[in-house]
This record gives C-alpha cells, structure tokens and sequence, in this order.
C-alpha cells in the first residue's frame, strides 16, 4: 500500500485548514495526498410525546454532499499543487472507525480542531479525541484562521526539498526522563523538511532542598551540566543524523506544558508523545498534551510511542 498523508474532511473551516496543511506536508514529504470524508446513514427521530419524526436528508443526499465535498477538494489542490497525487475516499460509516482505518496505511492523520480563542484555544470533539486516543499513526490538528496553516510549495520548488525561508521554529516537548526515539525522530524530521530550527523544551525535577525560579541559568552550575550532559547524549543519535537542524534547548521546572503552549505562538509545528496504553479505561492523555490541545496555537503534533 502507498504511504500517504491523509486528512478528514467534514466541510468546517478547520478541516479545510487542516487539508491545506497536509497538502503542504505532502510536498514536502513527496507523498500521496489522500481526502478522506465519512457520512453515517440518519433515520428519522421521534420526539417521544407527540411522536412525530424529525426529517432528516435522504442517504443519497448525504452520499452526494459528501461526494461533492472531495470533489471541490481535489480540484482546489489539483490547481493550487501541480504533479501532487490526490486520491479521496467517502466512507459509509461512523467518522471513528473510518478514520482510524484510513489512517493505517497512512504516514500521518491531519484533523481540524475547532479554535475557540488564544485563551480558550482548542475545542477537541469526540470524533478528534476517540481518534487520537486509539491511532497508531502520528495525528496532527490544526486550527482555522491561525498562522500554523502553512502556505502550499511554489511551483518552482521540487516536492520533498526543505524550503528555507519560514523562520517559525519547530517545538519538541520531550520528557527527558523518558525519551521516546519516534518523537525526538519526527521533531527532528519536520524541522529538516522546513529549513526550521528545533526548539526542545524539556521539564527538570529540582531536590527538595532547592527553591527559586523556573529557567535552567537559575540552577547551580553542577545541576545545569548534568541536565545539558544528559540532553546531548539523548540527542546525539538525532543530530548526527540531521547535521543541518540547528537546535537550541530551554529546561524548565516542574511541568513544560505552559512553556510549551507560549511557545506555539510562534512555531511553524509543536510535537509531543503520547504513550499508547492498551486498556479501555480512560483517554491516555497526559496533562503537557492535553494543555497543548486546548491552548496551543501552531499545529500540534502528537507521536505515539511505547
């Protein structure tokens, strides 16, 4: 099966922000952009006193909506991205189960997520959050009417070169403590493809004994070598593979996740793990991802790991 880059279309703003993004990722990556829309069949409700039905639009109406909707998608970026394949898919069916199918055979999943404010930030749906929750492939979600929405690849750019020129940082929130390899390695990744730089920003736990501010040139000197010994020798693998990413680190006390949000602001891209945990109890979400979701700014990309 072809690698591709697959994003959901529901005919919302934001999932029309988030196609923009993957088709940008797409030129990058020189991968397949596949669309992707699930309608479920409506039957007429009742309302129980009166008992009258409530109509509801005729399957083949929503079959041609949703038909409708990929077409007018696959012509926009026909026009707007010449020589990037474009496939597209309407699924009968539930939006969960049909996006985590079409995601298998995908390199990553791209959602729109509905942005209510910068203070309000992210509202997450139920499809997005059973979604993110149970797939095993990378999910990126992107808000409406923000500047994470990347600018498709001029013409004269060949698909799958770094574009230089979008000075925005990636941002790595990494648990130093629990380095995942997939994480660091998409970080390291995104910021190649874009010419970027990688901003990590990692959480220090300090002794019982020590007191004060929140920023690494705040701790003592043997403290601060040990952390940033302890980065580079997590890194290392990363930046001998990636010699052209410039990066630059930023150690924090206690959680990352408020440092990692004010980071967003101004980041072409955040990235963050997710443990996956096979039990049915429970979103398995932890508190940095769940406060990027509902206050990031940029994209936010979040990793499964083990």
């Amino acid at each position: 099966m072809t690698r591709t880059i697959t994003v959901g279309l529901d005919g919302s703003p934001e999932s029309v922000a988030a196609a923009d993004w993957a088709a940008h990722e797409a030129q990058l990556r020189d991968l397949p952009l596949r669309l992707v829309t699930a309608w479920e069949p409506q039957y007429p409700a009742y309302r129980p006193v009166a008992g009258l039905s409530v109509p509801v639009p005729p399957s083949d109406l929503q079959r041609a909506w949703a038909q409708h909707l990929l077409d007018g998608a696959r012509t926009r970026f026909a026009d707007r991205c010449p020589g990037l394949r474009i496939d597209a898919d309407e699924i009968s069916g539930p939006p969960v189960p049909a996006l985590l199918k079409a995601a298998e055979d995908a390199d990553l999943l791209v959602l729109g997520s509905r942005g209510l404010s910068r203070i309000a930030g992210f509202l997450l749906g139920s499809v997005s959050l059973a979604v993110l929750t149970s797939c095993e492939r990378p999910v990126v979600f992107v808000r409406a009417g923000e500047h994470g929405t990347e600018e498709l690849l001029p013409a004269h750019v060949p698909r799958g070169q770094a574009v230089v020129g979008d000075h925005r940082d990636v941002v790595l929130g990494l648990d130093l403590h629990r380095p995942s390899g997939p994480v660091i390695d998409f970080a390291f990744a995104a910021a190649a493809r874009r010419g970027a730089r990688l901003r990590i920003i990692h959480g220090s736990t300090l002794p019982p004994y020590y007191y004060g501010g929140e920023l690494m040139p705040e701790l003592n000197d043997g403290m601060a070598t040990q952390v940033q010994r302890e980065l580079s020798d997590v890194l290392r693998p990363w930046q001998e593979s990636y010699p052209t990413v410039e990066v630059s680190a930023q150690a924090t006390i206690g959680g990352a996740g408020r440092h990692l949000v004010d980071a967003s602001h101004d980041a072409a891209l955040t990235v963050v793990g997710r443990q996956t945990r096979r039990t049915a109890v429970g979103t398995h979400i932890g508190p940095v991802t769940q406060a990027l979701l509902h206050h990031a700014t940029s994209p936010v990309a979040v990793v499964p790991h083990d």
